[in-house]
């Protein structure tokens, strides 16, 4: 079983299925999760893990900067915080504009 968005999705995904994703040991993926706080799969009684679509795009980030771009540890991590600072930076102003739609909206509104 191979993930494809959109495609049949689940809520939930096995250690080894997203391990088979990625062409990775599940080891790895364990290791990752420790590594990285961004990655928190849920967990039965049992402790099985149970990766969400979020959490195996993060895994995917992770993987494409340490396996394909070469970046360390640390270095990763930095790249994502970075990433993710940016993401809030823009969140911010994607809502502030959403803010003056809607003013202006509600001004057509009144003024019909």
């Amino acid at each position: 079983m191979l993930f494809k968005p959109g495609e049949n999705e689940r809520l939930y995904y096995t250690v080894t299925e997203v391990a088979e994703l990625l062409n990775v040991n599940a080891s790895l993926l364990r290791f990752w999760e420790k590594e990285f706080d961004i990655i928190n799969p849920k967990r039965n009684k049992k402790g099985t893990r149970f990766y969400t679509a979020a959490d195996i795009e993060k895994i995917r980030m992770i993987h494409r900067l340490v396996k394909e771009q070469g970046f360390t540890l640390q270095g990763a991590r930095d790249k994502m915080k970075a990433r993710q600072d940016h993401q809030i930076d823009h969140n911010a102003e994607v809502l502030s504009k959403l803010r003056h739609v809607r003013e202006v909206l509600i001004k057509i509104e009144n003024s019909i």
